[in-house]
């Protein structure tokens, strides 16, 4: 499975796109960030992250999308800058017919470091180990965009087991009915 994770945000969106399957020993493809200007206008940093996020994905030819769900935090203006690179990603993967997992930060560090908790410093050592790199992605962005990818991953097998049981559970109750 080929899985491009987005780490979304205006400033920096981490993009990383990691191959592979559960229980196997993982493989990096890309890493790195769209930048936009912090004093550009909303809509041109919005079409600078779509331009790059079309780019990896022309790049790349993922099979999925694995993007961090956005979560309530206290500055309103970084959550809403979140959300809008958030949904781009999610257009250009829709636009292309491709599938989005979201995935929570706490989701995300308890699958790669075992800790929902873990700081951004465990994150990147532990997805330098996982990928086999020399030295951790910088900036972080990179690094929790390879980490969403792995996650992702690690954790499609059991949601898709979880999924097609729900399916059976509801085809077998609209029977008996």
């Amino acid at each position: 499975m080929r899985v491009l994770g987005v780490d979304p945000g205006l400033t920096r969106c981490g993009i990383g796109v990691v191959e592979g399957v559960a229980g196997r020993p993982l493989t990096m493809l890309g890493v790195g960030v769209v930048r936009t200007p912090a004093d550009a206008e909303i809509g041109d940093r919005l079409v600078a992250v779509e331009r790059g996020i079309e780019e990896w994905l022309d790049t790349h030819r993922p099979e999925m999308v694995a993007v961090e769900r956005v979560f309530s935090q206290h500055n309103v203006r970084t959550v809403m800058g979140t959300a809008q690179a958030s949904a781009v990603a999610m257009l250009c993967a829709a636009r292309r017919g491709l599938p989005v997992a979201l995935h929570t930060p706490s989701e995300v560090k308890a699958a790669v470091t075992g800790s929902g908790r873990a700081d951004k410093a465990q994150v990147g050592a532990m997805v330098t180990r996982l990928l086999r790199l020399d030295a951790p992605p910088r900036p972080a962005d990179a690094a929790d965009a390879l980490a969403l990818a792995i996650c992702h991953i690690w954790r499609a097998p059991a949601q898709n087991r979880l999924q097609r049981a729900v399916a059976a559970h509801h085809a077998t109750k609209g029977r008996t009915s």
